[in-house]
């Protein structure tokens, strides 16, 4: 077998090839990095996350938050506060300015994303998402927690606790 025709490294490269693409914008156009834009995108949508929640809704661990954050409160995009006596926990919210800026670069991310998905042909697009549909729920399907395991982690379309 050649790797080239293996599909986790097809899927792998793919998902790459398309995320490098979504990066040349908000990356190169905005001065994010790809944590500090999965940070935005969230606080965007919720406005205010604790630590907790920011750790069931995205794969990044508690170093990449942190720097992420630490970035974006010096640029003045974001505010973060200790959450009670726990030294560890952290509250982080969008300021005014961090959501002007977000929607700006996200409205280039999604018109880049539109011209790549547009160049596909109609019925070809709906099979990808009928297709990645089906991956997300074989994946939960074998992955569904038992006991003495972990709970795995929360995709998106799927309700996370």
């Amino acid at each position: 077998m050649r790797i080239e025709t293996f599909f986790p490294y097809r899927l792998a490269v793919t998902a790459e090839a398309f995320s490098r693409q979504l990066v040349a914008v908000y990356g190169r156009e905005h001065g994010f990095t790809r944590e500090e834009w999965r940070l935005l995108f969230l606080l965007d949508d919720a406005g205010r996350l604790d630590s907790l929640q920011l750790s069931q809704r995205t794969s990044l661990d508690k170093v990449q938050v942190s720097r992420a954050a630490t970035r974006l409160e010096e640029k003045g995009l974001i505010t973060r506060a200790i959450l009670g006596s726990d030294r560890r926990l952290r509250n982080y919210a969008i300021k005014d300015a961090g959501r002007t800026l977000f929607q700006t670069a996200l409205q280039e991310v999604e018109a880049r994303a539109r011209e790549i998905l547009d160049a596909m042909p109609a019925e070809d697009r709906a099979a990808l998402e009928r297709g990645i549909d089906a991956l997300d729920q074989a994946i939960a399907q074998v992955t569904e927690p038992r006991e003495g395991r972990g709970t795995p982690f929360p995709r998106p379309g799927r309700s996370s606790p």
